[in-house]
């Protein structure tokens, strides 16, 4: 699947964007945000009366006020994580991970995850920031669907559990509907091999239209899958044709319509706002195009300009893309758009329809976060399979190696492939705490030994200027986001970001 460019699992762009009025006669702004350090604005609204806060339990799409997007509209961490991946190193050893997800999935009730990377796309988006690969034959699936099974298989011979409880399964990319049908149904029988499957499992899959045949649904809705996220991008021809990702009307509708008459109960669409030649009238015209398909949850994702980055942007210059200004603007449509088809806000400009599984989770505070995104159940280890996958336990994160033909060669030689990680401090785990708390919509008490915390006074006082804006609740006893806050989660995790104050402080 698509993603824009340093938009995707815990990667943090350094830079902060921050939109302001042009001068008459002035400069364009910059749009490549290179890195910059990241310092917390200034707090001069003492003489200044508070925003107007909605009330924390309010799932309406808030229109947030143009001085608002001024002062914390930043581009920065996805929260995916905590400590982000920018801050990981050494990668655990395989003993100590596997001692990890055993130890998180010892008690009764336990639940795993498991994260498929399947890195193949059939043509490049230029504006994509995801580990893939240009595969335009398929010869190349059936070696990676055996190094997949054989790294499960690693997991599987030295994890305690006999039957994996299994409460999550997501097949990302890349392009997992890239593989070919026959491969696909091995990869998932496989996979599904003395597992116990939760009643309420989540089972997604990240889909190009090009590419998902209505047998391929088929197969993965006869394995549990009941939620599908489409990559869109936009229907202007003028913006895909730039972009290298031409795809029809018709084909994203097909994919929708064949999903859902096959049972799948959540189809969720990605929308990139700020691409090359986007207008206020093209994509307005776009969004009423997805719109009519009444999609369940809709990605509204900003695209990030890093050609030093991704030389792939260098397909197109500045001069093509929207400016500061316009960017804002198509936001703020996009938002309008979204409020008026009867959306809520999730955060992390994801919006579902009041009924969806993500929606109702959020609404009762269940709501969690992962590699994957948010998603409405939680799940006690994660593990990552596939070229560049990350798993995730309460005290270990571990990425694979990034690099294909490393990671193939290290599973076939009987390792588990990992490249990176990090082990959680003390003051980590309660960082991450807080920050899970109020993306998933739940109060988070202030316990003493957080009060006590040696940087807890700095970043209460950064989260009272937040509560001054109404982006947060704060009392003695706890903290929460409101529903205009879930417009500004990127800066309100900046503001708990222990790892990035004490990195622009060094």
């Amino acid at each position: 699947m698509a993603a824009p460019a340093a938009a995707g699992s815990g990667r943090a762009a350094e830079g902060v964007l921050r939109p302001r009025a042009r001068a008459a006669g002035s400069r364009p702004p910059r749009l490549d945000l290179r890195p910059r350090p990241w310092r917390a604005a200034a707090d001069a609204r003492g003489q200044r009366a508070p925003l107007r806060d909605p009330a924390a339990g309010d799932l309406r799409v808030i229109q947030p006020p143009r001085e608002l997007l001024d002062r914390h509209g930043v581009v920065g961490p996805r929260y995916t994580s905590y400590p982000t991946a920018p801050f990981w190193g050494t990668p655990p050893s395989a003993g100590d991970w596997i001692s990890a997800i055993d130890a998180a999935l010892a008690p009764d009730g336990a639940r795993a995850g498991v994260y498929v990377h399947i890195p193949f796309c059939q043509s490049l988006c230029t504006f994509c920031g995801c580990n893939m690969r240009v595969a335009r034959s398929h010869s190349l699936a059936a070696p990676y669907v055996d190094k997949v099974v054989r790294e499960y298989g690693l997991y599987r011979e030295r994890l305690s559990a006999k039957r994996l409880p299994l409460a999550r399964l997501h097949l990302g990319g890349g392009t997992p509907t890239w593989l070919p049908e026959d491969e696909l149904d091995r990869l998932l029988d496989r996979l599904l091999t003395d597992v116990v499957v939760a009643a309420d499992a989540d089972f997604a899959v990240e889909a190009d239209p090009r590419n998902t045949t209505r047998a391929k649904l088929a197969i993965l809705q006869r394995h549990g899958f009941r939620h599908i996220v489409v990559g869109v991008q936009d229907f202007d021809a003028r913006v895909l044709g730039i972009v290298n990702r031409e795809q029809s009307e018709a084909q994203v509708r097909q994919a929708i319509d064949d999903a859902r008459e096959l049972g799948f109960t959540s189809i969720g669409v990605d929308f990139i706002c700020g691409l090359p030649l986007q207008t206020l009238e093209s994509v307005r015209a776009s969004l009423a195009t997805l719109l009519r398909m009444k999609p369940d949850r809709v990605n509204y994702l900003p695209y990030v300009h890093v050609p030093w980055i991704k030389p792939s942007q260098r397909q197109y210059t500045e001069a093509d893309l929207p400016d500061t200004t316009l960017r804002r603007e198509l936001y703020l449509l996009g938002r309008e758009k979204l409020a008026a088809a009867g959306y809520v806000e999730i955060g992390f400009d994801q919006f579902a329809l009041p009924d969806d599984p993500l929606a109702r989770s959020l609404d009762a505070g269940r709501l969690t976060r992962s590699f994957m995104g948010f998603a409405p159940t939680p799940v006690d280890a994660l593990i990552g399979l596939g070229v560049s996958a990350i798993g995730d336990t309460p005290g270990i994160y571990a990425q694979n190696e990034k690099n294909l033909q490393r990671y193939e060669t290290r599973v076939m030689a009987g390792e588990l492939p990992l490249q990176r990680g990090h082990v959680l401090s003390a003051d980590d785990r309660a960082i991450r705490s807080l920050l899970s708390d109020l993306l998933g919509n739940r109060a988070t008490p202030l316990s003493a030994s957080l009060r006590q915390a040696p940087w807890w006074p700095k970043m209460r006082q950064e989260l009272e200027n937040l509560a001054r804006d109404g982006l947060v609740q704060v009392s003695d006893e706890q903290v929460r986001v409101t529903a205009q806050g879930r417009a500004f989660l990127t800066r309100i995790g900046m503001t708990l970001d222990l790892r990035l104050r004490e990195s622009v402080a060094a």
